[in-house]
This record gives C-alpha cells, sequence and structure tokens, in this order.
C-alpha cells in the first residue's frame, strides 16, 4: 500500500535502494513524475541516481529487516510509528503532547504533514512535517538554515555510499558566521566548498538550473530556500551524493563540486599526476594486516579514499562492514612495501590499489640528465645562500648578538631575556658533561647549569644535529619572553654560536612529570592532593596560553614529559617549540605541518592538519586521565583488543566502574568525588569531535566547582587497530610531519 498526494506526483511507501543487495528496508517519499524534457538527456551520465529514487527517508539510520513493515498513527499519543516484527516501534515523529486525534497527509508539494484534528474534521494545528527533516534532497519551499528559538538546524546530509541511505560524510547547510552562504562540510569538519554570495536570486553554480535562491534573515529564524522558474516542472529538486557532488534531479552538477569537490583540496605533492579517481578495484591477496581506522567513525568508501590519497604513504585501501559492531563501515589501509597478488580465492577480498602514472621514458631520460648536471651547481648555490641566510638569521634573532653590540645592551633585550656567549653557556654545564645531563627534549640534550652568580638553570642545546631548526629556535624564544605566568617555564636568556642555538631556563629540581607518574618506584611521591594540585596548574597555564596572554597560544605538543615540576611540585608547561600563535579572532586554522606526539594528537588534527584550542584540550584530557591512573595512553587495558587507556577509561565509566581507574598507588583515602569529576573533564576534553569538547575556561570551571553538574562524555577518540603491533609507516624526511623525539614519543602506533 502506498500513500500518495493530490495529484499523484508524489508517493510513500516502502522500498530497498536499487543497487543494495541486503533485504533492508526504509519508509521514503520519492517523486512520480516521468523526468522533465530536458532530465532524459542527463540520465546517461548519471546512472546511480534515478528520479524514482527517495527525496525524504523516515527510518535512514535504522531499516528494518523483512516485509513486516507498517506505518501506524499511534492511538495513545498521535504520533507515527513503524511497526515491524523485528523489534520495537520506530519512531517517525516525536511531538509531545500530541493527542490521540491526528492525521497525516502527504501534499502535492512532497512535505509529509501531522496534523491535529478538531472533533468537527477541521485542522487545528501542524504537528510535525517531513520537510524540517530533510535527508539528502531539497524541494522547492524546503529550508537549509537554523531555527535561531529553538537551535533546529536544516540541513542535507548524503547517503553513506549509493547502497545506504545511512547518514554520510557531506552536509549541506549554511554559513552561520557569513551572509548569503552556502556550505559544504566533510565529516562535521573539514569546509569543502562554499557557494559565494547570493545575488540576484542566484549562486554562481545554479545559474543554469532555472531556480530563484532566496535567503531570509530575522530574530527567529535564519534560512535559504528556492522556488522554480517559470515554465519548469516540480521534477527538478537538488541533491547531494555520497561524494560530496551538488547535482539537480537532471544530472547537472554545481561546476566546483564534480567528482566530490576533489578539486577543492589541494593535492599533496606526492600525488602529482595521479588522482582519487586513479584507485583500480582488484580481487585478490594482501600481505599482511594494514591499518584500520576506528569503526565507530562509520566511515564510507570516499572517505577511506581521502584518507589514503592524502597520506602519501598509503597505496591501497578497503572497506566493508564489520559483523561485531552493529555492521558499522570500517577503513583500512596499506602502506608502501605492502604485497598483493591477484587472485580469486575463499579468502579473497575486494582491494582498491592506486595506479601511478607511468612517464614516458624520454621524459625520464631528460629529467635524469638535468639532474645530474644541475646538482653540483645547485649544491654551491645552496651552500652560499644558505651561508648568508644564517648570517641574516642570526642579525635578525638576536640585533645585539656579536662585537658591535653596546655595553647598554649586552645584557638584555627585551622582557629580561638575556643574550649569553656560548663560552659562558658551556662553562656553566661543565662543558656539557654527561654528569651535568638533566635529559633528552624535544629537539636536543638537556643540561644543568650554574652561572657565575651561583644561579641554578636548566640549558637546551639545539645543535646541527637536532631537529628543531631555526623556525622552531624563533619560535621558542619570541613566545616564551613574551609569556609570564606561574604554571609556564621562564626563559632567561638564548645564545647563538655558529650551528650552537641555546635555550637558559630556570631550573626545575624535579625534573618532569613522567619521571614520577610513569616509574613505580616514584610514583607514590605523587600523592592524589598532588596530582590534583598538578591538574589544576596545568588548566591554568592552558587557560591563560588560550585567553589571557597578550598572544593567543596553541601549544601543539602538551605531554607528560613537557610538564615540568619545580621544588614544590608545582607544574609548569615546556617545550614551546612547536606551539602556534592565534589572531584574538581566529578559531582553527589548516597546516600542512603536523607536529606532535602520537597518543596525544587530535585526530582532526592528526588526520586534517586542523589545529585549534581544541587540539591542546584533547591532549589535556589525556594528560589527566594519564596522573589519574598513572598509565601510559599507550598502554593496552583489554585481554583481546588493544583498547587504549582512553578506551579504558570511557568504557569504565559508561559501566559505572569509572573509581577502577585510579593509580593503584594512591594511598586511601582520596576524595572519590574529586576523581570521579577528573576522569569525567578527562572524557569531555577527549570527545571524538573538538565541537563537543570544552574550551579551558569550561575546564576549569568544572574542576573548581564540585556543584556544577557535568553532561555524558561522547564515544573518545580512539582507534581499534586490526594489528596493534603494526609499526606506523615511516615519514620520509621531505614530508611535512614531524613529530617529536623523546622518551615517551612512540615509534609503535598504540590504539587510541
Amino acid at each position: 500500500m502506498l500513500l500518495v498526494s493530490a495529484f499523484g506526483n508524489f508517493k510513500l511507501g516502502f522500498f530497498s535502494p536499487a543497487s543494495s543487495t541486503t533485504t533492508e528496508r526504509y519508509l521514503g517519499i520519492w517523486h512520480d513524475t516521468a523526468p522533465d524534457t530536458l532530465g532524459w538527456y542527463f540520465r546517461p551520465f548519471l546512472p546511480r541516481y534515478q528520479t524514482d529514487e527517495p527525496i525524504w527517508i523516515a527510518n535512514r539510520n535504522t531499516p528494518i529487516l523483512d516485509q513486516s513493515g507498517v506505518l501506524t498513527i499511534d492511538s495513545i499519543d498521535g504520533n507515527l510509528k513503524i511497526l515491524h516484527n523485528g523489534g520495537n516501534p520506530i519512531a517517525v515523529s516525536s511531538v509531545e503532547g500530541a493527542s490521540n486525534n491526528t492525521s497525516a497527509t502527504l501534499l502535492q508539494s512532497g512535505n509529509l504533514v501531522l496534523r491535529e484534528m478538531d472533533t468537527d474534521g477541521t485542522i487545528k494545528r501542524v504537528l510535525w512535517q517531513s520537510f524540517d527533516y530533510p535527508t539528502d534532497t531539497l524541494l522547492p519551499g524546503m529550508k537549509l538554515g537554523i531555527n535561531l528559538q529553538t537551535g533546529h538546524q536544516w540541513f542535507l546530509q548524503s547517503w553513506l555510499d549509493y547502497s545506504s541511505p545511512a547518514q554520510g560524510s557531506f552536509t549541506l547547510g549554511i554559513e552561520p558566521n557569513a551572509t548569503n552562504q552556502l556550505i559544504i562540510r566533510w565529516r562535521r569538519e573539514t569546509i569543502y566548498w562554499t557557494s559565494g554570495l547570493l545575488l540576484n536570486g542566484n549562486f554562481n553554480f545554479s545559474r543554469s538550473w532555472n531556480l530563484s535562491f532566496s535567503y531570509t534573515s530575522n530574530e527567529q529564524e535564519k534560512y535559504f530556500e528556492y522556488s522554480l522558474n517559470e515554465g519548469v516542472t516540480s521534477s527538478v529538486f537538488l541533491r547531494i551524493d555520497p561524494e560530496g557532488a551538488l547535482s539537480d534531479s537532471r544530472g547537472s552538477f554545481a561546476p566546483c563540486t564534480y567528482g566530490g569537490c576533489w578539486n577543492q583540496l589541494p593535492r599533496p605533492i606526492c600525488r602529482k599526476g595521479t588522482g582519487p579517481e586513479n584507485f583500480q578495484s582488484k580481487v585478490g591477496l594482501i600481505s599482511e594486516h594494514g591499518f584500520k581506522f576506528k569503526e565507530s567513525d562509520n566511515m564510507s568508501s570516499t572517505d577511506c579514499r581521502a584518507n589514503c590519497f592524502y597520506n602519501c604513504s598509503c597505496i591501497a585501501f578497503a572497506t566493508g562492514t564489520s559483523e561485531y559492531t552493529d555492521k558499522q563501515a570500517y577503513c583500512e589501509i596499506w602502506s608502501e612495501g605492502t604485497e598483493f597478488t591477484e587472485i580469486a580465492s575463499n579468502n579473497s577480498r575486494e582491494i582498491f590499489i592506486l595506479a601511478i602514472k607511468e612517464e614516458k621514458w624520454w621524459r625520464s631520460l631528460t629529467i635524469a640528465i638535468g639532474v645530474v648536471l644541475g646538482i653540483p651547481l645547485l649544491c654551491y648555490l645552496c651552500y652560499v645562500t644558505w651561508r648568508k641566510l644564517k648570517a641574516k638569521d642570526n642579525v635578525s634573532l638576536l640585533p645585539t648578538y656579536g662585537k658591535r653590540k653596546s655595553p647598554e645592551k649586552d645584557q638584555s633585550i627585551s622582557h629580561e631575556l638575556k643574550i649569553f656567549d656560548f663560552q659562558t653557556i658551556a662553562a656553566a654545564a661543565n662543558n656539557f658533561s654527561t654528569t651535568n645531563k638533566l635529559g633528552e627534549g624535544g629537539f636536543g640534550p638537556v643540561y644543568k647549569g650554574k652561572l657565575a652568580d651561583e644561579q641554578e638553570v636548566a640549558i637546551k642545546r639545539l645543535s646541527r644535529s637536532s631537529g628543531q631548526g631555526i623556525v622552531e629556535f624563533k619560535n621558542e624564544v619570541r613566545l616564551i619572553a613574551k609569556l609570564q605566568h606561574t604554571n609556564l617555564v621562564r626563559l632567561l636568556g638564548c645564545s647563538l654560536h655558529g650551528e650552537e642555538r641555546l635555550l637558559v631556563y630556570e631550573f626545575m629540581p624535579n625534573k618532569s612529570l613522567d619521571f614520577f607518574l610513569f616509574n613505580s618506584g616514584r610514583k607514590n611521591v605523587l600523592n592524589w592532593e598532588k596530582r590534583f594540585i598538578i591538574i589544576e596548574g596545568i588548566s591554568q597555564g592552558l587557560l591563560y596560553l588560550h585567553k589571557y596572554s597578550r598572544l593567543r597560544v596553541i601549544h601543539r605538543d602538551l605531554k607528560a614529559s613537557n610538564i615540568l615540576l619545580d621544588d614544590k611540585m608545582n607544574p609548569k608547561i615546556s617545550d614551546f617549540g612547536m606551539a602556534r600563535i592565534f589572531e584574538v579572532n581566529e578559531s582553527e586554522a589548516n597546516t600542512k605541518r603536523i607536529v606532535g606526539t602520537y597518543g596525544y594528537m587530535s585526530p582532526e588534527y592528526a588526520m586534517s592538519g586542523i589545529v585549534s584550542i581544541k587540539t591542546d584540550v584533547f591532549s589535556f584530557g589525556v594528560l589527566v586521565l594519564e596522573i589519574v591512573s598513572g598509565q601510559k595512553n599507550h598502554t593496552r587495558h583489554h585481554p583481546d583488543r588493544p583498547l587504549n587507556l582512553i578506551g579504558y577509561a570511557w568504557q569504565l565509566l559508561s559501566d559505572g566502574k569509572g573509581l577502577e581507574l585510579i593509580d593503584p598507588s594512591l594511598e586511601q583515602p582520596c576524595s572519590a568525588n574529586e576523581v570521579m569529576r577528573c576522569i569525567h573533564v578527562g572524557l569531555l576534553c577527549v570527545q571524538d569531535q573538538a565541537m563537543d569538547r570544552p574550551t579551558m575556561p569550561e575546564v576549569v570551571c568544572m574542576l573548581q566547582n564540585e556543584t556544577m553538574p557535568l553532561p555524558p562524555p561522547k564515544q573518545p577518540a580512539f582507534f581499534i587497530n586490526a594489528n596493534a603491533d603494526d609499526q606506523v609507516p615511516e615519514v620520509p624526511d621531505n614530508e611535512v610531519a614531524k613529530f617529536s623525539t623523546n622518551d615517551v614519543t612512540m615509534t609503535t602506533m598504540e590504539a587510541r
């Protein structure tokens, strides 16, 4: 049975996707009018979408598994529900306070409306309508925008793939901070495409579509909608497909989004001459397990392809559906060196392998000859240029350094930052002897020293062999010289001498947090009172960096080894070589230079290069859980699968066993409420989506206010790897990724 609109142009009923191989069925609305005279021309170019495919789906994420589906109006609350043999009724509408005298009508606009009726059969009010809950298709009269009074948003969300209507990776909505623009986002974070401004009822991409857009903005709502120009039939509607392309029902694509907006993202240099379309499907056997992203991400094939293409070491990917996690989609990628055998067998699987375009032999020969002849000359030019830049860098960084500096400027540049000569530093550190060595920092060794005035200092030596370049050195000097806070390590001075770059800090007698926290013989020094003081101190330091300093600073490498402890065990955040300065009104940025430490990096930063204050919030959350438990994040916490500390903490809290996370070395009594609040706040900070994580002002308030109610944390960002012992593919030296190297940085990626 079907529910048909007045003129028969729309129908409501149960269906299975045409390209699906499962028995899953959905309740949907589809257009039942033949395409207009222009539409038939495009159909050969758009085989995946037909005019009789649904324009709205009621249960896109909860399909029924047999033929038993029935749409009914509940006799008690008057809401629309789907009854089936497979389990509980599926709610289509959820209107509170509805009466049992309701009626559902499919209008000729394609809108399914639930109305409350008077006793005489007249319409009393509209309770619910499908136009308020669009799926992947926009019809004339639908809105894209936001209800400012209720916060409800109207947006389109693509299918997961062409055979599954489940919510996919691409959304089309309005840009809330701009005027008259539409925006497509990938996985709710990455901006794929913007429409530009609305001019004279049209966007640039829609001028050939015979549509007229309008924009409404008032105190109640902001939204776009469109109407059809005169002479255009009602079969024309807009759709966002699983690859992120925006098209009308006749197959006309928005010019800048064909093929999923791939052209909007800059291609890596390593993919020159190759595009995402160059993955070839092959069936066979692969030599080893790949890296598997967490199944809760529910990645589509488009997501998996993108993650592989923009990872220079990736050569192949595969997607599928997990049998263990409610049929969620998974993504697995393989790096260079993996062997693939194309063969049909019971164990064979479909793998998408990137086909690298081969250059003409004569082109390769020409390049080879040019390289051989040009290398000597290039090396000489590089050496001369390097020498000049080196001298210029030394002068620009330290204008008072050298023989021409005046006595008045010999001791200080600004903010009491002293310039030391190399001989003074070497003497203070006993010529950098091993007995004075405190440990290895992110970019080189750190030594204990004593100046001529008996002041004890810590000296960070950044020589030619260290990973830190002049960029990081300048960054650290420029930043720390301007930052003054009790929970930030204080920079006393610096020195440049040839290839030597040295930073002089105040001396921290109790070394770093990891020295105590992860050592079974020393961790008992950290009772709960001290641990909570350390947590609060770190939060205050981050609050200063994010909000109250003259520069808005994102640290980007917050971890236990970068938290130093003074003589009273108060924490001080150190190592600002990787920090980034933001403008006051700047909330996030993209970077090609990804730096940090595995286990502490947020997923959007590690995978997409998106850096924001929430990057530090994620690292802080990991650090809080480590302080409570006394264990590193990459430690395994599950006998059957590589569940890391974050996942273990979330599982314990979900099971009501949060206190089991406490470090066994902590002596009782300690405040159970305080511990649970720290675990709760830590899990809020490591939530998968950056927008769900609190800001540091909110974190500080949560930690200090014991009566403040805390929202339940969503599933955190941690990976479930098919083979946790697989090593992370090495990043070539010429790649943009750089990770700090110290005693807690892992070369093996453990599950997050």
